[in-house]
C-alpha cells in the first residue's frame, strides 16, 4: 500500500466472533494508519446487530481504542448498504471460480480487494479510485480531466472548422 504501510491481509473466518471482529479492525486501523497517526477523530464503527456486534468484548475493544459504535436499526440491512453492495460484488466476483486450495481463495480475495481499491472507477466517488478519493488525489484527477476535456473539444472545433471551410 502507499505510503509504506501493511496491507491488510483476507482473513476467512468459519464463524462470526467478536474476536474476528477485533482482529479485522486491528487490521484496518494498521492499512489505514489510524493506529499510529495522530487523527482528528477516531473511526466510527457502523455495524448491523450480529451477536459479534454487541458482544462486551467488541464494546470494550471499542472503548480502547477510543472508538465509536453505531449500529443499524433493526431489520433495517440499507443502513449497511455500501458494505453489503461490496459484499455483492466481491461474492459474485469470487464464485465465478472453483478454488481447489485456500490460498487460491485467499489470493482472489486480495486480487479483488486491490482491484476495488486501486483499479477501479467508482462513479460515486467522480470516476476516481477509492485510493485516489482516500490519499487526497482526486480533485488534482478530476482537474486534469477537465483540462484534457476541454482541449479535446477545443481540437475538434478547430478540425470542424476546417473541414467546414
Amino acid at each position: 500500500m502507499p505510503g509504506g504501510r501493511r496491507r491488510a491481509q483476507p482473513n476467512l473466518c468459519t464463524n462470526m466472533r467478536a474476536e474476528d471482529v477485533t482482529d479485522t479492525l486491528d487490521l484496518a486501523l494498521a492499512a489505514s494508519g489510524c493506529d499510529s497517526a495522530t487523527v482528528l477523530h477516531k473511526p466510527r464503527l457502523l455495524s448491523d446487530n450480529g451477536p459479534s456486534y454487541i458482544a462486551s468484548e467488541l464494546a470494550e475493544y471499542i472503548e480502547a481504542n477510543k472508538m465509536t459504535h453505531v449500529r443499524g436499526a433493526p431489520m433495517h440491512p440499507q443502513t449497511q448498504g455500501k458494505i453489503e453492495r461490496w459484499h455483492q460484488t466481491l461474492k459474485n466476483r469470487i464464485l465465478l471460480e472453483n478454488y481447489f486450495l485456500p490460498g487460491d481463495l485467499d489470493a482472489q480475495i486480495e486480487a479483488f480487494i486491490d482491484h476495488y481499491n486501486h483499479r477501479r472507477y467508482h462513479e460515486s466517488l467522480g470516476n476516481v479510485t477509492p485510493a485516489d478519493a482516500y490519499f487526497g488525489r482526486a480533485p488534482a484527477i478530476i482537474k486534469q480531466r477537465e483540462r484534457i476535456k476541454r482541449q479535446a473539444i477545443e481540437h475538434r472545433r478547430l478540425l470542424h472548422r476546417k473541414l467546414a471551410a
